[in-house]
């Protein structure tokens, strides 16, 4: 086992796996606090892609039967161990503990569930360190959405930015507002674009190049944007459930092309997006998630909100910016910090969230 980490350094690898299905991502990240502050560096990253079959066994998971469903959180839990080792030993690095999202199967916050799939004690066994997982369990059990979770980091790390936005499998978003750490999920985003450009027989819209080939459907427009989640008050938080309940079968009743439905879309998450900025003064955006990528949303996105500059990092930071808040909120939850916030997912309290496995010895 790796050494125990210092009060104020840590060597931690995060692991992230959403809703697009594009992989697992990998951040190797340093942390350490001084002046009464958080500083971060990410040192390595990798993306381990799923291969077909793994990705529609991920894609499936919510309609599989409870032993296909055990079976694969202990797939996906001894995969993630191996995938830690070998990026352990590729890179020779030595981190403290593994802190890992899981890949969700089931957020269903009027039900009171939420379940992230890989077996913690698989990943430990199979990597050979501490893991720090299940984050978003206690939020639930104490009245909170349980997502999103990503805004405590933007809250500690990110603070000189008016809005964090991430836009992957879900576009969600998160701002200050009143003193308060404020952060929800706004529109689906790269979940519907992806699945759209399949139909295309490509596995995302590179640039959004399909996309700008299509035009503006204003029927389905609007009923994308009548749809009653935009409406609601947060703090609030997406599924796959809705998405596949409420928002597909919207597109799969039109008998538009794949191009026209792929332009409407990117603007319909665009608007969606613009419509929870401030319009009413300039602000800056810190724009991440492989969404960014999409010119057309972004360019979409710019047109409907002129005054906030959009702001894309290097790379690295757009693709890996999750991987890297899920490893904070494992050192959050080793330090005995609050790693969610009561104002983003309406919990009854901030709450340190998480469990931590050992490995054997």
């Amino acid at each position: 086992m790796a050494e125990q980490p210092r009060i104020n350094e840590f060597r931690v690898i995060g692991l992230m796996s959403g809703t697009s299905l594009d992989g697992l991502d990998i951040a190797y990240c340093r942390f350490w606090y001084e002046n009464d502050q958080w500083f971060y560096k990410i040192e390595q990253t990798e993306t381990a892609e799923y291969d077909p079959p793994e990705q529609t066994r991920l894609y499936e998971a919510m309609k599989a039967s409870g032993w296909d469903l055990t079976i694969l959180n202990r797939d996906f839990g001894r995969y993630m161990g191996k995938c830690v080792r070998a990026f352990s030993d590729k890179y020779k690095l030595q981190p403290h503990f593994v802190a890992s999202h899981g890949h969700t199967v089931f957020h269903n916050i009027e039900e009171g569930i939420t379940l992230q799939i890989g077996s913690p004690f698989e990943l430990a066994a199979h990597s050979g360190l501490p893991v720090v997982a299940d984050f978003r369990s206690l939020d639930v059990a104490m009245g909170g959405q349980g997502a999103p979770l990503v805004p405590i980091g933007d809250h500690l790390l990110f603070s000189d930015y008016d809005y964090c936005l991430n836009i992957g499998g879900i576009a969600n978003i998160s701002f200050v507002e009143n003193a308060e750490r404020r952060a929800f999920d706004v529109a689906p985003a790269n979940i519907l674009l992806n699945r759209l450009a399949r139909l295309r027989g490509v596995a995302y819209d590179r640039d959004g190049l399909i996309a700008r080939s299509g035009h503006i459907d204003e029927n389905l427009l609007k009923k994308l944007n009548d749809l009653d989640y935009y409406e609601q008050p947060f703090p609030k938080s997406l599924g796959r459930e809705w998405i596949d309940e409420s928002v597909w079968p919207l597109l799969e009743a039109s008998s538009l092309s794949a191009e026209d439905k792929l332009a409407t879309v990117a603007l319909h998450s665009a608007q969606q997006i613009a419509a929870v900025l401030d319009q009413s003064k300039s602000a800056q955006l810190l724009a991440t998630g492989g969404g960014v990528y999409h010119q057309v949303l972004i360019e979409n996105l710019q047109r409907c909100a002129p005054k906030c500059q959009i702001i894309i990092p290097n790379t690295e930071l757009v693709l890996y910016k999750e991987a890297l808040i899920f490893a904070f909120l494992g050192v959050l939850r080793w330090c005995g910090q609050a790693n969610s916030l009561a104002s983003v997912t309406g919990a009854t309290q901030n709450l340190c969230g998480g469990a931590i496995y050992l490995p054997p010895r």
